[in-house]
């Protein structure tokens, strides 16, 4: 027994097409259709789904909650299968649609914000949509193609490739250090102001990782007054102002290092790094866009590994 008929694939296809132009009008202009035939066939879907999709004014249409949630989906099947046509076609040489990553702030303004200018340049077809935020994504409700985060996911639905392996530090600014002095043992960190990160997922504070004397792995919970919460970048700015001390990834002190806005401290304990992934569901189809996408980074991203 068939799922659906044509009909109700055409009603589908027709609902996104509306939701996509706020309008059953221009949706009929642009399928070559009659704006009423349009509204009889999304009326039929609504009926079928037992919810309304749209919200009707005499001025305009809005999607509705409901509405919101199946579009996003919807959209989303539409194009796996437009994709798939054009897998074993072999029609799609150049990739193209839209593309929806979702990245933290760290990693969005000091790698790949910068990064991004290349990739439209190679690849003017593709349309991007960086979410910036450090929250935990849903890619199906929210019709993510791309995720980039620390560590590797624990959801075993998720596909993760490395994309770097990123080296830390303790970075202070030069007044600081004149008006506190420079640690030079973990036992210093006692004495000073360390500003800590509190995570997002935990609602504690991130600890500092450490190599020994030994080369052996040593995380530290600092004890300070002074932390921050949600972003990240909040942290590195107040380090930079002469607040305290600061662990951070390398990528991202190295220009404050440049300009002498930063002092690197502790060098002898450093050593330890975090892995940053590309992350994307394993049932989701690998679209030509999203291989662009994740070549490029791993060409353009110093150290990161060849894509497998």
């Amino acid at each position: 027994m068939r799922s659906f008929d044509p009909v109700q694939l055409g009603s589908i296809e027709l609902f996104c097409r509306a939701a996509e132009l706020h309008s059953f009008t221009a949706a009929a202009e642009l399928l070559g259709l009659t704006p009423a035939s349009v509204s009889r066939s999304i009326s039929r879907l609504e009926a079928r789904l037992g919810v309304r999709l749209f919200a009707r004014t005499t001025r305009n249409i809005r999607l509705t909650n409901e509405g919101e949630i199946y579009y996003r989906q919807c959209q989303q099947a539409l194009e796996q299968i437009a994709e798939a046509e054009r897998v074993i076609t072999g029609t799609q040489k150049i990739p193209s649609g839209r593309l929806r990553v979702s990245v933290g702030t760290p990693y969005a303004h000091h790698r790949l914000l910068p990064l991004l200018p290349r990739f439209q340049a190679e690849h003017p077809q593709i349309e991007l949509d960086i979410s910036i935020a450090n929250r935990v994504i849903d890619f199906v409700d929210e019709g993510f193609d791309l995720a980039i985060r620390l560590g590797t996911p624990k959801d075993s639905s998720l596909i993760a490739h490395e994309l770097e392996d990123a080296t830390l530090g303790i970075f202070a600014s030069p007044d600081y250090l004149r008006r506190r002095g420079q640690p030079v043992t973990l036992d210093d960190l006692d004495q000073h102001d360390c500003i800590r990160f509190i995570l997002p997922s935990s609602g504690k504070p991130m600890p500092w990782e450490f190599r020994d004397e030994n080369g052996q792995p040593v995380d530290i919970n600092v004890r300070s007054p002074y932390s921050v919460s949600d972003d990240v970048l909040g942290a590195v700015s107040w380090a930079v102002a002469g607040g305290g001390l600061f662990q951070f990834y390398h990528f991202i002190a190295e220009s404050a290092l440049y300009r002498n806005a930063l002092t690197e401290v502790l060098q002898n304990y450093s050593g330890r790094s975090r892995q940053f992934s590309i992350l994307y569901p394993q049932n989701r189809h690998l679209s030509a866009r999203v291989r662009a996408f994740v070549d490029f980074l791993r060409r353009a991203i110093p150290g990161a590994p060849p894509r497998e």
